[in-house]
């Protein structure tokens, strides 16, 4: 209460107020409103962009302390396992501390320490916001943008992952691995055998930080090559492998033997195969200015199966959206402003976005961010479009092609069949006189019968297009037996489909024909 008197947030809570009120706190506080400047589903943008200044910087912990740690740990004196360790740290946060170190073995390694008790002081404060949590949602019930309370959950899962090291250490070897089919880029290896839920050893690399250009540009690097590498293989992160390094400032990127090395992988995110295939369909979308696409993906990547409340308020607001984005080159939308734009409407008509979505957007504009400010001359939306439309192959394109007309024929056909059990419900109405209608054609018996032509060319159409489809994808599939290098199935539906189709343009000439004579 005399952190919230003392900065008035009774009168208003603007962007700074929170900033320096989340600092007063203390660190459990500065995580959150960095973990929160990554939610813009939470949060305003203003609000995100003013919590993204937050730095977890602390005073030092004492070197006692971490040597104590160390031995906790390991159950043994640490000169088993350091033939040094360098007393002054590399960096101290409110989590952690770095230093430098050597193994017995002689590897040169980096030991990230946590802090004894953190993790205790951070539970206490998670249960004092779960309190206030619970006290606002009954006392402003109607006034719900999100659930506090499930965002205070959230949070404290992000703490759990944080504060258990082991997390990291994954990671890390993950990312390693991932590192390896990529000769310009890396990460420090990871010794798990050293790792445990409080301590983190890894290689130590020694290089040039990417803000500072003008050491790069002394040893020879080129700075638009940098950019292009590290978008395009951020492209390859998130788009492709779905597991991508969610904090990519200046500080966790170094320049070391020609390579770029992202460390601190304590903050990642995760994308499973349908949303990388839901983001690239919506970028497009975007690109060609269509609403109903945009809607439809909006809902998939969300996981929602139902409409919304109001579908016509979210066209009517997504055209807007398109028309803010739509209007320029794909190599000129701004993927970032796209992603926290669509996040704040799905926001408003009760659309649940998964978070991993929010933290791709933040991500992307921290590294759009930090191009702009040290290596301007690349365009990180150019390249990741680029990306995107070259990382079909001709034949996986056409195999998708393929499958989309199965999907989309396979729902022609249960929307005849729907369309059927609709209108023999109809006519049940109608016989039981619960159902009237008043009709009148002037004329009709020309028109009607055009129709029922009309009618009749489509549905054959239809079943041509099925047959060709069911025909295409069992060809495919490579059934047996086989006749002429086709399935004798395949070969069938494509004899039929081909016998009806003529038949159709056999039909459509000489009623045309018979309609002239008259």
């Amino acid at each position: 209460m005399r952190i919230a008197n003392q900065f008035d947030v009774v009168h208003g809570l603007t962007p700074v107020k929170m900033r320096l009120m989340l600092e007063a706190l203390g660190p459990t506080f500065v995580k959150v409103g960095q973990i929160l400047s990554m939610r813009s589903e939470i949060l305003p943008q203003s609000f995100c962009d003013e919590l993204a200044k937050l730095r977890a910087d602390a005073d030092p912990m004492p070197y006692q302390i971490v040597v104590d740690t160390l031995t906790q740990e390991y159950g043994r004196p640490i000169g088993e396992v350091f033939a040094r360790i360098d007393p002054t740290p590399l960096g101290s946060a409110s989590l952690a501390q770095v230093h430098r170190a050597t193994l017995v073995t002689g590897e040169d390694v980096a030991v990230k320490v946590q802090r004894p008790g953190v993790r205790e002081i951070m539970a206490l404060d998670v249960s004092i916001m779960r309190s206030i949590a619970r006290t606002a949602t009954k006392m402003l019930p109607s006034a719900q943008v999100v659930d506090l309370g499930g965002v205070v959950e959230e949070l404290w899962d992000t703490f759990e992952s944080e504060t258990d090291f082991l997390v990291e250490a994954c990671n890390l070897s993950e990312f390693k691995r991932f590192c390896e089919a990529y000769r310009y880029m890396d990460c420090p290896k990871p010794y798990m055998d050293l790792c445990t839920e409080h301590v983190v050893v890894m290689d130590y690399v020694e290089g040039i930080a990417v803000s500072h250009t003008d050491q790069l540009i002394e040893a020879g690097y080129d700075l638009k090559e940098i950019g292009t590498k590290l978008v395009d293989n951020y492209a390859t992160q998130v788009l492709d492998d779905g597991f991508f390094h969610a904090d990519p400032h200046p500080g966790n990127i170094i320049i070391s033997g020609g390579q770029i090395v992202l460390i601190d992988l304590g903050m990642t995110g995760r994308l499973n195969s349908q949303a990388r295939s839901v983001l690239r369909e919506m970028i497009f979308a975007v690109a060609k200015q269509d609403s109903a696409a945009l809607a439809d993906g909006l809902l998939r990547f969300a996981g929602t199966e139902s409409n919304p409340e109001d579908y016509p308020a979210l066209l009517a607001d997504l055209d807007m959206v398109v028309k803010e984005f739509g209007t320029v080159d794909l190599g000129d939308l701004d993927i970032a402003a796209f992603l926290t734009s669509l996040t704040s409407l799905a926001q408003r008509h009760g659309i649940e976005v998964p978070g991993t979505v929010t933290t791709v957007g933040r991500a992307l504009v921290t590294l759009e961010g930090l191009l702009d400010e040290f290596i301007p001359d690349v365009n990180m939306i150019q390249i990741i479009s680029d990306h995107i439309a070259g990382s079909k192959s001709l034949d996986r394109a056409a195999k998708d092609e393929i499958k989309a007309l199965g999907v989309e024929g396979h729902q022609a056909l249960h929307g005849l069949l729907s369309a059927a059990s609709e209108s023999r419900v109809a006519m049940r109405m109608l016989t039981r006189g619960q159902l009237r209608m008043n009709m009148e054609v002037v004329g009709s018996e020309e028109p009607m019968r055009l129709l029922s032509d009309m009618v009749n060319r489509l549905t054959m159409a239809l079943i041509v297009v099925g047959l060709f489809v069911g025909s295409s994808i069992v060809y495919y599939a490579g059934m047996k037996p086989i006749i002429f290098g086709i399935p004798v199935v395949g070969f069938m539906g494509y004899v039929i489909a081909f016998i009806l189709s003529v038949w159709i343009v056999f039909d459509i000439y000489f009623k045309g024909r018979r309609s002239k004579r008259r």
